[in-house]
């Protein structure tokens, strides 16, 4: 499966329309302070598969360390142009409330709550799925084999993304959990391991 995609660092103003079966959801962050996201990627799933991801920088408006820029490459210097988080958030927020997402990990579930808390913004009521969760569904053989991070589920299932980009990310998630259906022989609706109902939940497009 090579789904199609939209990357780069877009303009907010250019995120993809919906609806969608399910949005994976990455981002970076600038210091170990979960609340420094200084980078949001989407990978937003078609009933038919094809997955268009966005990616925007965040200006986190804190000082990077240089761990964190070591790991990502991106720096002050990168986001000096960027929309703060609550600018980012609010055009990214009525889109992401009215669809399942997908994590890889609970990490940036808790950064995106971190930041709201920090920006005193309320935060949003999202549906969240955790692909690792997932992973370790259809491929229990990966468990002391590398595990199941999004790097070894890179050689496994042979994935091509670039690791701590949050749209490649995103993207990997997303393609995570289309191998796993296929795996499973079940649904996204069924292996999200959430009862949570999000507005729009489009079902596999069978063909």
């Amino acid at each position: 499966m090579r789904p199609g995609e939209m990357a780069g660092q877009s303009p907010l103003s250019t995120l993809p329309a919906g609806p969608f079966r399910f949005i994976a959801l990455d981002v970076e962050t600038a210091s170990r302070d979960s609340a420094s996201i200084c980078q949001i990627g989407i990978a937003c799933v078609r009933s038919d598969n094809h997955i268009e991801t966005f990616t925007t920088y965040v200006n986190p408006e804190q000082s990077f360390a240089p761990f964190n820029t070591e790991l990502h490459g991106i720096s002050a210097e990168t986001v000096a142009t960027a929309p703060c988080f609550p600018e980012a958030w609010g055009q990214l927020k009525p889109l992401l409330q009215l669809h399942h997402l997908v994590q890889h990990s609970g990490f940036d579930s808790k950064a995106i709550s971190a930041a709201c808390r920090a920006y005193r913004l309320p935060n949003a009521d999202l549906s969240w799925s955790d692909s690792v969760k997932i992973a370790r569904r259809a491929w229990p053989e990966f468990k002391g084999n590398g595990g199941h991070g999004l790097a070894n589920l890179k050689r496994q299932l042979r994935l091509s993304f670039r690791h701590h980009d949050a749209g490649e990310d995103a993207r990997a998630a997303a393609e995570v959990v289309l191998l796993a259906e296929g795996q499973l022989g079940q649904s996204f609706d069924r292996i999200s391991g959430t009862a949570r109902k999000a507005q729009f939940s489009l079902p596999l497009q069978q063909p």
